[in-house]
Order: structure tokens, then sequence, then C-alpha cells
């Protein structure tokens, strides 16, 4: 790496770190969801950001969506997503299926933080709200 390189990093944490001391040991919610949750690369990347907030002193809490991927599994049982005004309306079989799918998405989120931060407490809570 060369050392223009290395400066600039440098710059960038020198720049960083009033609000590394600011935010040390408080609780940040990082709401995560849509397109960013699809693409494995962008997936990868907002969690490695997610890790380093933990790994530098701050507590994350990641609120996450999965709507989309309810939805290729409600219809994959045969079924159409139904929505009023933006909203998922939801019967009890979507609700299992809605269950099982944000279960795994955050199953998932977990497993991705405890492979790049050293065992962090990581809370997720789920964004979709199923109603109806």
């Amino acid at each position: 790496m060369g050392m223009e390189l290395w400066q600039e990093k440098a710059q960038v944490l020198i720049e960083a770190l009033p609000y590394i001391q600011r935010f040390n040991g408080k609780t940040i919610v990082v709401k995560y969801g849509g397109s960013a949750m699809i693409d494995q690369k962008l997936q990868h990347s907002v969690i490695t950001d997610v890790a380093l907030l933990k790994l530098v002193g701050f507590k994350p809490i990641i609120v996450h969506g999965g709507g989309k991927e309810i939805s290729r599994w409600v219809k994959k049982a045969g079924k159409e997503p139904k929505f009023v005004n933006g909203l998922r309306v939801t019967d009890r079989e979507t609700m299992e299926i809605a269950e099982m799918v944000l279960g795994r998405v955050n199953k998932g989120l977990v497993q991705m933080m405890e492979s790049l931060a050293s065992k962090p407490s990581v809370s997720a809570a789920r964004t979709e709200t199923p109603c109806g």
C-alpha cells in the first residue's frame, strides 16, 4: 500500500475520532432493508460497516426487513401477496411464512456479524409488520 493511501486512511480515522468518542458505548439503530438486502456484495459491505461500529465501541442494533423474501415464499406456497395502501395483509398461513422468513433473515445477519466481529452482542428486530 502506497504512502498516500495510508495518509488518506489516517485522515479518515482522525476525522472520525470525535464521533467515535462521542458515541462510544451508545446504542445506535441501523435500518437495513430493501435492495440493500438482496445484493450479496452490498449486504456484506453493510454488515462489515456495522461490525466496525461494534468494534469501535458502539452498540449497533440492526432493524431489518424481509418483505421481498416473504413475497417470494408466499408465491412459492401458491398464494399471491396482498397489499392495501402499501401494507402487507396477512392471514394465518402468510403470517407463518413471514415468521419463518424473518427468522432466517435474522439468523443470517447475526451469523455474518459474528464472523466479522468477535463475539458481538447483536440485536436485530424485524421491520416487516404484518397487518390484517
